[in-house]
């Protein structure tokens, strides 16, 4: 990879010099009591800022979190982040109440060394997202005024043209983070010549959502595996009933030619958890994947899905996972993820999860992250670059 990292950055030193951190602190926040349920994203982040304060530097931070209209809302407040950020440090975070304006200023003015400012929202500024190249450009020229260099170790906003992302490494010297080096090296054994066999686990809710990825990955992987919503538009290509099970109809036709062109590659479900409505508690049982009752909706994959699933990723070298087999977040439909996710931890092969809701599953059903090879911070960014796509924010440093 022919980008400058954050230990180039450090070996040129940087104590008392500012610089612009840019994180990926989108994490899920209650909506009721506002506390962070997942800070996966923030300790993602750790590595990169720990290195930067204990070399003395002014660490600016800034991040966007949920999706704001180009103007402040306090429900999408990075203030929360600020206090656990400050946590996980083991030091206080200095908060700036505003991203570029008089608070963002005095704030950085006011850092000695190795402390950590965080600013508001990016997305709180219309020039973060705009796709206008001189609205975004100005924005970007407040950002870069407050830091002497750039880090960028947001990897799941590495795919968008944004502000911070794309704009600013232009005005400032540039480095990859700890994380995003991570992310590229490990994505990049994909997409090179991964150990073979090759198993790819997609699930998630619409087959229009990975069809990129699908089209990519299909002449290079040795099984597709597919689960979650999106297995219910496979199984109408099949000519099965899907009852009122998730489908895209538009996509049917699109799913059976890629199930023509790959003959056995792909692998459906047998058996799924019907039930009678999308709820924790409604009325449900395991039937087979051509029998769903015209009445009930997929929810879930059955045992024997997951059985033969397992089977399958019991011999591969190379694993990649991104979507949720089922409704993960409710009991009575997390036994797919679970089996599929426990199935990859046993499988003798470099595993990753790519990022997203297949990471938050990992976290919420208290499986054991370590055991897996990667989990990537970014489930867009990930696709996109298995995909072939040129990555804004990767693009941004290598010039």
């Amino acid at each position: 990879m022919t980008i400058r990292n954050l230990d180039d950055l450090l070996a040129e030193g940087v104590s008392g010099r500012r610089v612009l951190v840019r994180a990926d602190l989108n994490v899920p926040l209650d909506k009721q009591s506002g506390e962070i349920t997942d800070d996966g994203r923030i300790r993602a982040v750790l590595p990169t800022l720990s290195a930067l304060v204990q070399a003395g530097a002014k660490v600016v931070v800034c991040s966007h979190l949920g999706r704001p209209k180009g103007a402040p809302d306090p429900q999408f407040s990075l203030r929360p982040v600020a206090g656990r950020l400050g946590e996980l440090l083991g030091a206080p975070v200095h908060f700036a109440e505003d991203t570029v304006g008089d608070s963002a200023r005095a704030c950085v003015a006011e850092l000695a060394d190795g402390q950590v400012a965080l600013l508001e929202n990016l997305r709180f500024n219309a020039g973060e997202t705009s796709k206008d190249d001189a609205e975004r450009g100005a924005f970007a020229d407040q950002l870069a005024a407050l830091g002497d260099a750039y880090v960028d170790d947001a990897f799941g906003a590495v795919h968008r043209k944004h502000a911070s992302v794309h704009d600013v490494p232009a005005r400032l010297p540039h480095v990859a983070g700890r994380l995003v080096l991570r992310e590229v090296e490990v994505l990049s054994r994909l997409t090179g010549s991964p150990e073979r066999p090759y198993v790819v686990v997609l699930g998630g809710s619409k087959v229009s959502d990975k069809l990129a990825v699908i089209e990519a990955l299909l002449p290079t992987v040795d099984r597709l595996l597919i689960g979650g919503g999106m297995c219910f538009t496979f199984l109408k290509a099949q000519g099965h009933e899907v009852g009122t099970s998730l489908l895209e109809k538009d996509m049917v036709e699109t799913c059976r030619n890629l199930m023509e062109r790959a003959p056995g590659k792909i692998m459906l479900p047998v058996d799924v958890v019907a039930a009678d409505a999308f709820a924790p508690d409604a009325a449900h049982d395991t039937v087979p994947a051509d029998g769903i009752p015209s009445h009930r909706l997929g929810l879930d994959i059955g045992p024997e899905t997951v059985a033969g699933f397992a089977a399958a990723l019991s011999q591969a070298k190379t694993v990649f996972w991104n979507g949720p087999m089922g409704v993960f977040e409710m009991a009575a439909f997390a036994n797919g993820t679970r089996g599929v996710a426990e199935a990859i931890t046993k499988a003798d092969a470099f595993s990753v999860v790519g990022g997203g809701d297949s990471a938050a599953a990992v976290r919420a059903l208290g499986l054991d992250e370590s055991s897996f090879g990667h989990i990537s911070t970014g489930g867009g960014a990930s696709l996109e670059y298995l995909e072939g796509k040129t990555l804004p924010g990767i693009a941004a440093l290598e010039n």
